[in-house]
């Protein structure tokens, strides 16, 4: 494992220190101990901070979470934060000027914390991208400081991708969309009619729609960096991949500067597409 996780450089401003959570009340992934390690490796190689990873609700207090500058949720699902103060003490740390990211199952949580849901831009419907599929995906802002990972432009990767719930899904208006898939492909794009998912695709109006993959947004004086990326073990091995990660980490911790401002009131850009097999 260790020799195929390539962590980039990085150059830290500051030591930060994060807290990493893998609780799951549901579906248990199987690349979390993969991510675990290469949280843990992101710390050793670039020294920009230090982890600490737990499994535990007993850990989200206001106090014990005074000593950190960011949380991970590597693949959690279901979180319920059964606590009244667990969920203020979350919303607390991000409002006063912290930082959350999420990989992959993150928004496969907070069922019945609607502030949660919220804080991470929406919850999981459906996986129509299963994880044995290759699929396309577009930059949707290709110079984002967020999106320097690939260089300008769209890619195919390997991994399994949610739909959210318009319910709770946040939008344009409030997320800073990064990624997405590019439904120009019809071999991506004629997943959104998958008749397995048919529960799911009932919620959304029928035909073509965006399905966003990573994303930042900005709560109070804190940030939030979430990617659906991660299912896949072989995600990890990727060094593009793990760059965005990474950078996404450094934004959530405030370390690296990111404009978030929503694509609804961004400047308008064209989007980078993903090339043509």
């Amino acid at each position: 494992m260790t020799a195929s996780i390539t962590i980039p450089e990085h150059t830290p401003y500051e030591i930060y220190k994060i807290h990493g959570t893998w609780r799951n009340e549901d579906w248990i992934h199987t690349s979390i101990p993969t991510g675990n390690f290469a949280l843990q490796e992101m710390a050793r190689i670039t020294k920009a901070f230090t982890v600490d990873l737990a499994d535990e609700y007993s850990v989200f207090t206001k106090k014990n979470l005074e000593q950190y500058d960011a949380i991970v949720f590597n693949n959690t699902t279901h979180l319920k934060f059964p606590k009244q103060s667990q969920r203020d003490a979350i919303k607390d740390f991000i409002i006063r000027g912290k930082g959350i990211a999420g990989i992959h199952a993150a928004s496969d949580n907070f069922y019945e914390w609607d502030d949660g849901a919220a804080i991470m831009g929406g919850q999981f419907c459906g996986h129509p991208w299963t994880a044995n599929g290759t699929y396309a995906f577009k930059l949707d802002d290709p110079d984002h400081t967020l999106n320097k990972a690939f260089h300008g432009r769209g890619f195919w990767h390997k991994d399994e991708i949610y739909q959210y719930d318009p319910e709770t899904y946040q939008g344009e208006d409030n997320l800073r969309i990064l990624v997405s898939l590019d439904m120009s492909k019809p071999s991506t794009s004629e997943r959104l009619f998958d008749k397995k998912y048919a529960e799911h695709n009932a919620k959304f109006e029928p035909g073509m729609r965006e399905v966003p993959v990573s994303w930042i947004s900005t709560h109070g004086k804190g940030r939030l960096f979430n990617t659906n990326f991660g299912h896949n073990e072989s995600t990890y091995t990727k060094p593009v991949m793990m760059k965005q990660l990474l950078d996404g980490i450094q934004y959530a911790l405030g370390d690296l500067k990111a404009d978030a401002t929503p694509t609804a009131k961004a400047k308008t850009v064209t989007p980078a597409l993903a090339p043509n097999l």
